[in-house]
């Protein structure tokens, strides 16, 4: 396997770095406050019986995440460790060698790279100029007669664009007129800046999607490891499942009875989140409009994350290198998303804006651009 390169950097700077300013999730709470929000007490932890669980999740968890959904119960949900064995196996299980692919670029590496090791893949580009966009008719292009599948994620990691709702509906026309199972990565719905443009959930609308959601992104729970896809194709859901025996076999039980409390709790979680966010984008607001000169910004449709362009002199990745070095903030450059099946941005980063804090992270931002502004003005 290539090495997953967003993974590698964070293997090395994630935790050493001074400022996290790209994280990808929401503000996290620790088991004391979960318990408490949800009028739980450790005694009712310590009692959770620490045996192995169901494959599959526990019932009472696959109904919990089966309520999120408007068309599905529990029979349609299936959880893994985390959202990443979910992609992992749904492409191992969908995809064989004479199968060709179609992925949306740019996107979060194991998109592209777990369909490249076993079939022909396409990509197709969002387009920067038109807020982050997907043209259908390079879809349609794309598509040929062996296409098994189209992989989407929106809102978009790392751009936050979310497709528009007559566009999402002839997204799956498509898929339905060609047979294709649209693999659907949702892990930032809920966190859209402007609810009017939240899209359905594809499991819940198409046959044969498989839509992709984990309590570490929007619910801010990334430490449980609870992941989950949802899909009205139950033969499909029980091959993921019988793969995953292969995989971690089952979930934590501990990190299943806390997953089920986070999502008693769901609308506080999001409330807190959502809030969060919105105070950490206008501070966004504030120093991108100081530094226009050095940037490009846009809001993000939705998710934590946006990914603004560097128009300064030395280019994006000597950038994020001496800011890291200098001043021990933390930013993902547009290397971490570069796309082997097509041309991706090269003057981008991503910035985080869901975690608690950030005024720390954005005020050594600040004095970095203070004492750097006219080296890096081109």
């Amino acid at each position: 396997m290539r090495d997953f390169a967003l993974e590698k950097f964070f293997s090395q700077w994630e935790f050493q770095a001074k400022y996290h300013m790209t994280a990808s999730d929401a503000q996290s709470l620790s088991i004391g406050e979960l318990l408490s929000l949800a009028g739980k007490t450790m005694e009712d932890l310590t009692n959770v019986h620490l045996s192995y669980t169901e494959t599959w999740g526990a019932p009472s968890l696959r109904q919990a995440i089966a309520n999120t959904y408007d068309n599905l119960n529990a029979d349609n949900i299936l959880c893994f460790a985390g959202a990443e064995e979910g992609v992992y196996t749904a492409m191992r299980v969908l995809l064989q060698k004479d199968d060709h692919a179609i992925v949306v670029v740019p996107n979060y590496q194991a998109a592209e790279t777990l369909p490249i090791e076993i079939c022909e893949v396409s990509g197709v580009a969002l387009d920067a100029d038109s807020n982050w966009r997907l043209d259908l008719d390079d879809i349609r292009k794309a598509i040929r007669s062996n296409t098994k599948l189209i992989s989407v994620c929106f809102p978009n990691n790392p751009t936050g664009s979310i497709i528009p709702p007559d566009d999402y509906a002839e997204l799956i026309s498509i898929c339905r007129e060609h047979g294709i199972y649209l693999f659907s990565d949702e892990v930032y719905r809920l966190l859209e800046l402007d609810e009017s443009k939240r899209i359905d959930q594809a499991a819940d609308v198409y046959e044969k999607a498989l839509s992709l959601n984990v309590m570490s992104k929007a619910y801010g729970l990334p430490g449980l490891r609870i992941g989950w896809i949802a899909s009205q194709d139950k033969d499909v859901l029980t091959k993921l499942e019988q793969y995953k025996h292969y995989l971690s076999i089952c979930n934590s039980a501990s990190s299943e009875y806390l997953a089920e409390v986070g999502l008693s709790v769901r609308e506080q979680l999001l409330q807190k989140t959502l809030s969060l966010m919105t105070k950490n984008i206008s501070m966004l607001d504030a120093f991108f409009d100081d530094y226009s000169e050095l940037f490009e910004w846009q809001h993000p449709d939705g998710s934590c994350i946006a990914f603004p362009r560097f128009t300064g002199r030395g280019g994006v990745e000597s950038f994020c290198k001496n800011l890291l070095e200098e001043s021990g903030v933390l930013l993902l450059p547009a290397s971490i998303y570069r796309s082997e099946l097509m041309d991706a941005p090269t003057d981008r980063f991503r910035i985080g804006f869901g975690r608690a804090n950030m005024e720390a992270g954005l005020l050594a931002l600040r004095n970095y651009m203070e004492e750097n502004r006219s080296a890096l003005q081109a």
